[in-house]
């Protein structure tokens, strides 16, 4: 594994979808679907796979349960089948969570793992302090390194000021951050803290579902010292990159091509973000304050034949009211977002290889 390749990949910015969790209707985990989900993602063109985050459900640590390692391995399995064909090796972010002791076991399993991060929730610490935070992304970052998480509140993330993440960047084993606070105020907290610290090296991811295209467009300038420091947001780790994933990387690659230009942003950018605010706002069931967020991502890969049914490990986890009706409109309103034909032609094959 070159770990050059690694770090070049991180920071000329790829497609990390967010991976969902199999269910039999038991709810036990379906490996022969879960595996058929990481071919999916691998053969529509990202650059890495995020496991054992909010997507893949929480749920998934507890005793009982515990089904944290298992999903993280047969990732890797599949990674690892994929990369013996590859020249740059597909990033590995593994869901870190809970309080220090947690935080740390499960950094520790996610390297033996073999994966490259730590994607870092902070949803546990609700009430810890800025310095008691700060402590806990040490301890994690010096098992694996970290890729910092904004989370929004209305899915168990916490307010992080600015000056929490400008200490953030002064820890030396952070290596991206993602942004997800679907908020412009507070994106622009973390963006405008890393160019302040003078890390070129921290990666910016957008995790905003409600403004990802225009995430990847837009120039971020600051003023500093008299100086002009521009930084840009260089790809995504989205759960809504778990569905209609081989378009999402050919828009990911045709905002690329756009900042690249270094010419004005096109109209059909502008719409492209709006049909696509749209689509999240459907699966992510955002009318029902994120209730189906899950199932919705859930429902679409039934309808492509890649998962059996919409089934959570809480039985309570379920689609809001109308969700199943707004996903036909956005089939109908943007046909061309969707990638059921890309499915129905390889869809065999990932299932049964």
């Amino acid at each position: 594994m070159n770990p050059s390749l690694i770090t070049q990949t991180l920071q000329q910015g790829t497609a990390i979808p967010a991976h969902p969790l199999a269910l039999t209707s038991a709810r036990k985990l379906d490996e022969r679907r879960q595996r058929a989900l990481s071919r999916y993602y691998i053969a529509s063109g990202v650059g890495g796979l995020a496991v054992g985050v909010h997507t893949t459900q929480f749920e998934i640590r507890e005793p009982g349960i515990d089904l944290f390692q298992p999903v993280l391995e047969l990732a890797a399995e599949e990674m690892n089948r994929a990369d013996k064909q590859r020249i740059a090796p597909l990033l590995r972010v593994a869901g870190i969570c809970g309080e220090t002791s947690q935080a740390t076991r499960e950094a520790a399993i996610a390297k033996d793992a073999g994966y490259h991060f730590g994607l870092l929730s902070l949803a546990a610490l609700k009430s810890a302090d800025e310095d008691t935070l700060i402590n806990h992304c040490t301890a994690v970052s010096e098992i694996i390194p970290v890729f910092g998480f904004y989370l929004q509140p209305d899915v168990g993330g916490r307010l992080l000021p600015y000056s929490f993440w400008h200490r953030f960047c002064e820890i030396e084993n952070v290596a991206a951050i993602k942004m997800a606070p679907f908020n412009r105020y507070q994106t622009l907290d973390v963006i405008r803290a890393v160019t302040e610290s003078g890390r070129e090296d921290i990666a910016l991811y957008t995790g905003n579902d409600d403004n990802i295209v225009l995430d990847l467009v837009t120039p971020f300038r600051f003023q500093i010292e008299g100086k002009q420091i521009e930084r840009r947001i260089v790809g995504g780790l989205l759960g809504h990159w778990a569905v209609w994933t081989h378009k999402a990387v050919e828009i990911l690659k045709e905002c690329q091509k756009v900042v690249a230009s270094e010419k004005a942003i096109p109209l059909s950018i502008l719409h492209r973000n709006t049909e696509v605010t749209d689509c999240n706002a459907v699966l992510f069931d955002v009318a029902n304050r994120f209730q189906g967020c899950i199932p919705g991502i859930h429902e679409v890969l039934r309808r492509q034949g890649l998962l059996e049914g919409i089934w959570c490990l809480n039985p309570n986890e379920t689609m809001g009211p109308r969700q199943a009706a707004e996903i036909d409109r956005i089939y109908q309103a943007y046909p061309h977002m969707n990638d059921d034909e890309f499915i129905a032609e390889h869809r065999d094959d990932w299932l049964n290889g």
